[in-house]
């Protein structure tokens, strides 16, 4: 069975595409910890980031870097924090979290609640930065 985020990327399921590439999509987390809360996935379906295979990982890795930086460039942040955990979802994917003190990546914390108007913002900010 496809994961959510396999459906996310055939458009079966809606999502705020930030960015994509022959291999790579990047997304608006729809759980964010913080404004800008992007997820990054290989298009191929893989459960465990370090089982993909080099040539992909390091595509992954570069495009991820991308994606930071036009995320860094639209807010105010010190620095981008980059999470895998790998438990929610059985597809690899790279949490990228606009961060000003350590506890910004705290994944136990509660979530920020936005409207479709603000993600359809943020992700309209990030693209524009790309």
């Amino acid at each position: 069975m496809a994961s959510i985020f396999s459906k996310i990327i055939a458009g079966e399921i809606p999502c705020y595409k930030i960015a994509e590439n022959e291999n790579c999509f990047a997304f608006l987390d729809i759980n964010p910890l913080n404004e800008g809360h992007t997820l990054v996935v290989p298009k191929t379906e893989i459960d465990y980031l370090f089982d993909i295979d080099d040539p992909l990982y390091n595509e992954l890795f570069l495009f991820s870097k991308k994606i930071a930086t036009a995320i860094k460039n639209t807010f105010k942040c010190e620095r981008i924090g980059m999470a895998v955990l790998g438990f929610d979802v059985n597809h690899a994917h790279i949490h990228l979290v606009p961060m000003n003190k350590v506890s910004d990546l705290d994944f136990s914390k509660e979530k920020l609640k936005l409207t479709q108007e603000q993600f359809q913002r943020i992700a309209e900010q990030i693209k524009i930065n790309l």
